[in-house]
């Protein structure tokens, strides 16, 4: 913007003022994590928790980093927060989180302390509806930084969702789910996500051939 411009839009704004308009002070919002990539994963927490990128900040009761261990050969990503995640700020909540947690005890035998589990959105979505293209691309940036923080040896995505979102590729679900996939450096393995073995008890058993696979890949 050139000297002219600037004076024209000083001179406006003078006007606007005299007709009773008032001003704050300029602010920015998530300057931090937007422009600049965190140094450590408590700093990547502490943008997620003040993050505005989207409107989905209005209606959250907080934001949802991951719970578990920062250090884990296990990663676990869901696509979006549920109500009542959100609701009791749980990572197991729900029938669809007691399912999760028996998968991971009973069959990965281990806990939930010694995984990492996390969500690609990290704000529960509008009305419960899943979140937009949009939101995910505001989000995006967060798990992958997590990704590169925590290392893990195997990253399970839970659902279609999350696998197309995380890998960018949308395909027929059953031509991948249980399959081991090189992402990057990194082992992925897609399964159904709990809530669909809720409604489909009939493919719990699939599930489980699937965890055996991920348990071999630790």
């Amino acid at each position: 913007m050139d000297s002219y411009q600037n004076l024209a839009l000083l001179q406006n704004l003078y006007r606007l003022k005299a007709l009773g308009y008032e001003y704050t002070d300029p602010f920015s919002i998530n300057s931090n994590s937007h422009n600049e990539k965190p140094l450590n994963i408590s700093q990547l927490y502490q943008n997620i928790s003040l993050c505005h990128l989207c409107d989905l900040s209005k209606s959250r009761s907080q934001s949802m980093p991951g719970f578990g261990n920062k250090d884990a050969d296990l990663m676990i990503v869901d696509y979006s927060v549920s109500q009542n995640d959100d609701k009791l700020n749980s990572y197991y909540s729900g029938r669809s989180g007691e399912i999760l947690k028996k998968m991971i005890e009973n069959v990965l035998e281990l806990t939930t302390e010694n995984i990492f589990y996390t969500h690609a959105v990290k704000c529960k979505p509008l009305n419960a509806n899943k979140p937009s293209q949009s939101e995910w691309e505001s989000c995006k940036n967060y798990l992958f930084s997590q990704i590169e923080f925590i290392k893990p040896k195997v990253i399970v995505t839970l659902g279609k969702e999350a696998y197309a979102k995380i890998t960018g590729v949308d395909e027929d679900f059953e031509n991948v789910r249980g399959h081991v996939i090189d992402f990057r450096e990194y082992k992925l393995v897609p399964i159904h996500h709990p809530s669909f073995l809720l409604r489909n008890p009939e493919s719990k058993k699939t599930t489980y051939n699937d965890l055996i696979t991920i348990k071999s890949c630790l």
